[in-house]
C-alpha cells in the first residue's frame, strides 16, 4: 500500500493560532473580513475576504498565503516580530513535503504528520512505559522493535522505517535550534531482553549513557517501585514549537499515532509530566541505574 503524505497538521496549527489571535483581538468572523477588506482596498494582492473563507482557514480547510497572514496580523494588531515569522513560515511550509517524502510508500499520512511536527518543534517531552523513544534508538534496537510490531510489513519495508526513524534524529543534532529533550523511560522499557541477542540491549544502554551527556537533553527513568502516578495511563510525547503556536500531543498504538491538539487537553498531558517528573529518578541516579543494567 503507498501512501502520500499531506502535511495537514501545519495547517491545523496556523488556522487554530490565527483563530486565537483574532478571538484575542476581540473580533467576530464578520468584523475581521470587513477589517481585511478595508486593509487590502485597491491592493495588487487583494483578495475578497468572507467569514466562511476566515472559518475555512481557520479550520484547516483552505490555504494562506504567507503575505495574507502579514494582513491578518495587521488587522489583529499583532506587532511582535517572533509572531509574524513564526506564522508566516508556517504559511510557507503547510504544503511543503520534508524528506519524508521519499519513504512514502511506507510513511503513513499521519506519521509524516507527526515527523513534519517534529522537525518543526523546539522542545519534545516524552513519557516512554515500554519502549525507548525513537529519538533515542540504536540502528539495531530500532529494526527490531519496528519489526515486532509491523508483522504485515516486509523485510524491505521495516528496513526503510527503521532509516526513517533514525533520520528522525538529526533534529538532536542540527546546527540551528537543535530540539530539547526531556525523556521519561519506565525501568521496565531498559530490562527489555532480545532473545538471541544480548549485545542490542547492551548496546541502547550505552547510547542513553551517551545522549544523557548532551546539554540539550534531560534522561531519567521511572523506577520499577515507584509509586503509582499519570504515567499509568500509557505512552503520550507533547511536542512544543517556537513562538504564539500550540502545543500538540501524540499517543501512538498499533494504528500510527493519534493528536490531541486543544488547549486544555493538552494541558492535561502537561501536568501529568509534571508529576510523572518528579516520580522518577534523579538525572544521576537515572545514569547510575543504566550504567548497572549494562
Amino acid at each position: 500500500m503507498s501512501y502520500y503524505p499531506v502535511p495537514t497538521v501545519r495547517r491545523r496549527r496556523l488556522g487554530s493560532t490565527l483563530r486565537k489571535l483574532r478571538t484575542d483581538a476581540g473580533m467576530t468572523l464578520d468584523a475581521a473580513a470587513a477589517a481585511l477588506n478595508a486593509a487590502t482596498n485597491g491592493s495588487a494582492d487583494a483578495r475578497h475576504w468572507t467569514a466562511p473563507k476566515l472559518s475555512r482557514i481557520e479550520n484547516a480547510n483552505a490555504t494562506i498565503r504567507a503575505t495574507e497572514v502579514e494582513t491578518l496580523l495587521r488587522a489583529y494588531a499583532v506587532t511582535d516580530p517572533t509572531t509574524r515569522i513564526a506564522l508566516e513560515g508556517l504559511a510557507k511550509d503547510a504544503g511543503k513535503r520534508g524528506w519524508w517524502q521519499t519513504y512514502r510508500g511506507v510513511v503513513a499520512p499521519a506519521y509524516a504528520d507527526y515527523i513534519s511536527l517534529e522537525s518543526d518543534a523546539e522542545s519534545v517531552r516524552d513519557y516512554a512505559p515500554l519502549i525507548v523513544p525513537g529519538l533515542l534508538q540504536t540502528p539495531d534496537y530500532a529494526r527490531e522493535t519496528i519489526a515486532a510490531n509491523a508483522m504485515a510489513r516486509t523485510a524491505a519495508e521495516v528496513d526503510a522505517l527503521a532509516e526513517v526513524r533514525l533520520a528522525r534524529q538529526a533534529v538532536l543534532t542540527r546546527p540551528a535550534r537543535p530540539l530539547r529533550l526531556w525523556a521519561v523511560i519506565h525501568e521496565a522499557a531498559l530490562r527489555r531482553r532480545f532473545t538471541g541477542r544480548p549485545g542490542i540491549m547492551t548496546a541502547q544502554l550505552r547510547r542513553l549513557l551517551d545522549v544523557a551527556e548532551w546539554p540539550t537533553v534531560t534522561l531519567q527513568v521511572m523506577p520499577i517501585d515507584a509509586a503509582p502516578n499519570p504515567g499509568d495511563s500509557g505512552a503520550f510525547t507533547l511536542v512544543a514549537f517556537p513562538g504564539p503556536m500550540p502545543d500538540v500531543v501524540t499517543q501512538e498504538n498499533l494504528r500510527g499515532p493519534s493528536y490531541v491538539e486543544g488547549v486544555d487537553d493538552v494541558n492535561v498531558f502537561a501536568d501529568a509530566f509534571g508529576h510523572i517528573v518528579n516520580c522518577a529518578l534523579s538525572t544521576d541516579a537515572t545514569k547510575a541505574l543504566i550504567a548497572d543494567l549494562v
